[in-house]
């Protein structure tokens, strides 16, 4: 756990440094995909699917999200955050834990296609926060849309793997700056 909160220490700081660089692209002044590097943080969401939705109920989360430009529209990410799966109520009448506790860290690409509307793909991995629990890859398509003044919206599948695959279906509720 140490080493889970030394990396999201060493994420944020490297994004709080990086706000200060400035690149332009050639979209729109007034669009989102323009500037430097931006640094994000959300609140997310979402259903279970598969054999996860048998046992889990719902996701809710937290997400730190860096974008840096690549190009014109193009931003390479880094993300770190923490996904609770809750319980649903027959298993934890069974004893099962209220929730179970995932930290993913994901690197990706974020293409704006309009300066507004975005397309992203993630992979990388996620760690157990229960003893012994391991990690897995995780790979998440999606897509979103980011508003004039910081706010954007984002949905995604999420999949992760290791001898069998969990996946969910994502909404994130950010705000850029």
């Amino acid at each position: 756990m140490k080493r889970i909160l030394f990396t999201l220490a060493v994420i944020g700081a490297t994004a709080l440094s990086s706000t200060a660089q400035t690149t332009t692209t050639t979209t729109t002044a007034a669009s989102p995909a323009t500037g430097g590097a931006k640094f994000s943080i959300g609140a997310e969401a979402g259903l279970p699917l598969g054999d996860a939705s048998e046992v889990f109920s719902t996701v809710i989360g937290g997400s730190l999200k860096l974008e840096l430009p690549t190009g014109t529209n193009t931003f390479f990410t880094l993300s770190a955050g923490y996904s609770a799966y809750l319980t649903k109520s027959e298993f934890k009448d069974l004893g099962a834990p209220g929730s179970t506790g995932f930290v993913p860290i994901k690197a990706g690409i974020k293409y704006y296609s309009d300066g507004n509307f975005f397309l992203e793909g993630q992979a990388g991995i996620v760690f157990s926060t229960e003893s012994g629990g391991g990690h897995l890859f995780v790979y998440s398509p999606g897509i979103g849309y980011s508003f004039i003044g910081g706010f954007e919206v984002g949905v995604r599948y999420e999949a992760w793997t290791n001898n069998g695959t969990t996946g969910q279906v994502g909404l994130r509720l950010g705000y850029r700056f």
